[in-house]
């Protein structure tokens, strides 16, 4: 029997369990606020849980009658109690490396960018790379990127790549080392832009350079299995220490496939692990789509469980809006910050529709949820037009549910389609906050009405998840794109962003309840684990933050400071605040 009480100005769910006194609960979780992230947003006052699953969700008197002598209770003193949170969109293996052979210091100027060169050439014998990856121009106080003259001083002797996602600002020797001169020409079906300066030469601005321009690393140490073991190890601790019990490696190569399972086999893995295989798209047509329906055969797509599992694929289908290459359905305009010369530039899409479309039909045809990465609005309609046409074929797209990833620019009509085929995406609320100065300056506000459009989205019936791209460093705040889910929800609900006066339409601001769903449920039904976790439910896996801070009562700007008390995993604690380990 159910029944339902007001307790402290809210409701509270109970639900009255009989058990025999032989199976009690293996932990219990009371005096607290659990919101359960049901159908109902239910809240209660006390969790119980026994093996890896929940137990029982109701009111402090009902589930400590599920104790036994041997019960672990802990008193929550009123505090919050939320279902573990989800990324949908993480790069754990390059992340967890990316200090491995020296630490990165914050770069928020040119001058931090050049200083940090100037030390690499101090240390890396001359003639060998220096390569600066992810240190985006939208987030530098210049909003540009350095120049060829400039990394031409900061290192003379060195072939030296500032590389931001997939353009790039090299030096001289860089592009004397690839043979990329005023005559040079991208090779046919290629896709890219060499820019030029108003006399022909190469300006030291690459767009899409990794399909035509090789570098070396400046990494001087060589890392063991073990250690690279070890370092993901850390990352993951990092994340449960934020209360992320579930996370999606949206660029998984089959290494790194092998590596989560091997820790999953030896009882390592503290946050489970859906992946999107990575799949190129140059080449022989034929080939990517065996190589495609190679995924659907993967033991962990066949047989996944609850701690790894291959859910699909993933491609690039444009550029970045943090790089000046994503591709819009309307000209980026001429741009000082990006380097944008032509008027009529939209970005690059990587993928022609017509060879598009045959790669997300083979993966839906095999059962694989397709994702690509597509930033501008352009690439959003173009996946959304193969989307439509396949769903119209009667081909299983929301079944298989079709996902767009990044999908910052949308439009109306691109929120009411994904809605209708069922197509979800994971968003990532990080850029909202980072480089909304920079996307202000370049396209102006009312250009920006549909980025990130989470409340159009939530009202229009569609399912988007919250992700950070976290690629490089260890720290929720400190990484490369922060992966701290507060900032996240806190981002979604105020629309606010640093160094930015202001909101930035408002009108799509989620509520608090919404941004819980943003990072739970929502994110567990594009990783198809709904049924298992995403909410506190008896039967459900035991996957739980405690809280110190009420995310839905306290101010709206101390939500991204709200810590993770204790983290479980599958009824396991794998972050304990107090003891400052699992």
């Amino acid at each position: 029997m159910k029944t339902a009480r007001i307790l402290i100005g809210w409701i509270v769910c109970t639900a009255a369990v009989s058990l025999p006194a032989a199976e009690p609960a293996d932990f219990i979780l009371r005096n607290a606020k659990v919101a359960t992230v049901d159908a109902k947003f239910s809240l209660a006052q006390a969790v119980a849980v026994r093996g890896n699953k929940i137990l029982a969700v109701g009111s402090n008197e009902d589930i400590t009658k599920l104790a036994g002598p041997n019960t672990r209770m802990v008193d929550a003193k009123g505090r919050m109690v939320i279902p573990g949170l989800m990324d949908s969109h993480t790069h754990p293996g390059g992340a967890s490396m990316t200090e491995f052979d020296h630490a990165l210091p914050v770069m928020e100027s040119i001058a931090d960018v050049l200083a940090y060169l100037r030390s690499r050439a101090a240390v890396v014998p001359e003639g060998q790379w220096i390569v600066l990856q992810q240190v985006f121009i939208t987030r530098l106080k210049e909003q540009r990127y350095p120049t060829r003259a400039e990394l031409d001083a900061a290192a003379p002797k060195h072939p030296v790549v500032f590389r931001t996602g997939p353009d790039a600002s090299v030096n001289s020797l860089a592009l004397k080392l690839n043979k990329i001169d005023r005559h040079f020409q991208l090779p046919v079906g290629v896709p890219g832009k060499i820019e030029k300066d108003a006399s022909g030469e190469p300006t030291g601005i690459l767009r899409t350079q990794a399909n035509y321009f090789k570098s070396g690393s400046s990494d001087g140490r060589n890392s063991t299995e073990a250690e690279r073991d070890a370092r993901l190890l850390e990352l993951f601790r990092d994340y449960n220490s934020v209360g992320i019990t579930s996370i999606c490696d949206r660029d998984a190569s089959a290494g790194a496939i092998d590596r989560y399972q091997k820790l999953r086999d030896s009882g390592a893995l503290t946050v489970r692990v859906s992946c999107s295989h990575s799949v190129g798209s140059l080449g022989v047509l034929e080939k990517i789509q065996d190589n495609i329906r190679a995924v659907a055969k993967h033991p962990r797509h066949t047989q996944p469980d609850d701690w790894l599992r291959v859910i699909g694929i993933k491609m690039y289908l444009d550029g970045g809006m943090l790089t000046g290459s994503a591709y819009m359905r309307e000209p980026w305009g001429v741009s000082e910050i990006y380097s944008i010369t032509d008027p009529q530039y939209r970005g690059v899409l990587f993928i022609p529709k017509e060879r598009l479309k045959p790669m997300v039909r083979t993966a839906v045809e095999s059962g694989l949820q397709f994702t690509a990465h597509s930033v501008g609005d352009g690439a959003v309609h173009t996946l959304l037009e193969c989307y439509d046409e396949l769903a119209q074929e009667g081909l299983p797209v929301r079944e298989t549910r079709g996902s767009i990833t990044h999908c910052n620019f949308m439009s109306k009509e691109a929120v009411e389609t994904a809605a209708r085929l069922g197509v979800v995406v994971d968003i990532q609320p990080a850029w909202l906050y980072l480089d909304t100065r920079t996307l202000v300056k370049q396209f102006g506000y009312d250009r920006l009405r549909y980025f990130q459009p989470l409340k159009s989205i939530f009202a229009a019936g569609g399912v988007a998840g919250g992700g950070s791209d976290h690629m490089q460093k260890i720290g929720s705040f400190r990484s490369i794109n922060p992966y701290n889910p507060f900032l996240g929800m806190q981002t979604a609900i105020t629309r606010r962003a640093k160094w930015h006066d202001g909101p930035l339409h408002p009108e799509e601001a989620l509520t608090r309840e919404q941004a819980l769903r943003f990072y739970t449920i929502n994110n567990a039904k594009i990783l198809f684990k709904e049924a298992t976790t995403g909410s506190l439910e008896p039967g459900k896996l035991a996957d739980l933050a405690l809280l110190d801070t009420d995310i839905l009562t306290c101010p709206e700007d101390k939500i991204r400071d709200t810590k993770a008390l204790l983290t479980m995993v599958g009824g396991k604690v794998v972050w304990d605040a107090a003891a400052g380990k699992p």
